[in-house]
């Protein structure tokens, strides 16, 4: 099974955002920048999936300096990987190009993380889907394959849904589908020399821009009300936090 796993290049949780140029730029100054979590998930699976029967190719759209979380992926396990030279500008451009790119590459089984922790957007499984003409599901939390078919299980409203998808299908997977997997010394070492292609973007319409961005309103002081004064949270929630 050839399976293919759409990676993000992603600032880690702990870094402080700013911008720049009227905040209109995402300033990377300083910034560490990490494996979307999601997509780690991703990754392990299909190592898992495909381990002695199959290979697991990473692609991810971005410059160069997205080239070591690329060569992480590689690490963790991946075959091989491309890198696809463009910025990313939004999902629709990211999803395109990783379309184009499929079309010539057929592959058994695309996964994505269920969403990057940076724009938490959840749109590139769907539209990958779409623009392949084939099945795709999001937010999985289990995936199994057996022969041309898989079984995925995800969480709705009031319970759990089983489908039963024919491959090839595009699914985004969440918490639970496998476990992170750690880079040992042999994959860190194999990684350096595992193939990364890198090719240049197709001309695709874009349909949306960043106007800019703004970071939340800072949080106000906290008021303690004491335990033996119920009535006091009560006026406060009434007269000031407004909720009741």
């Amino acid at each position: 099974m050839k399976a293919l796993v759409c990676i993000s290049n992603v600032p880690d949780t702990t870094t402080k955002i700013t911008f720049t140029d009227n905040n209109t730029q995402f300033n990377t100054n300083g910034v560490q920048f990490i494996l979307n979590p999601y997509d780690e998930i991703a990754l392990a699976r299909a190592i898992e999936l495909t381990e002695g029967n199959g290979s697991v190719t990473v692609i991810n759209v971005g410059e160069a300096n997205t080239e070591p979380t690329i060569r992480k992926a590689l690490a963790i396990g991946a075959t091989d990987a491309v890198r696809i030279n463009a910025k990313p500008h939004d999902a629709w451009f990211v999803a395109y190009q990783i379309a184009q790119y499929i079309k010539a590459n057929p592959f058994d089984l695309i996964l994505t993380g269920r969403e990057s922790i940076d724009y938490n957007g959840s749109k590139v499984a769907g539209m990958l889907g779409e623009l392949l003409d084939i099945p795709s599901v999001s937010i999985i939390k289990k995936l199994e394959v057996n022969g041309n078919e898989a079984t995925v299980e995800r969480e709705i409203e009031g319970g759990k849904e089983i489908l039963t998808i024919p491959l090839p299908f595009v699914a985004g997977t969440a918490e639970g589908v496998a476990e992170p997997k750690i880079p040992n010394m042999r994959g860190i070492m194999s990684a350096r020399i595992k193939p990364l292609s890198v090719i240049e973007p197709v001309e695709v319409k874009t349909f949306s821009e960043i106007i800019g961005y703004e970071t939340p309103a800072p949080r106000g002081q906290v008021k303690l009300v004491p335990a033996s004064d119920p009535a006091k949270l009560v006026e406060l929630l009434h007269a000031e936090a407004r909720v009741i």
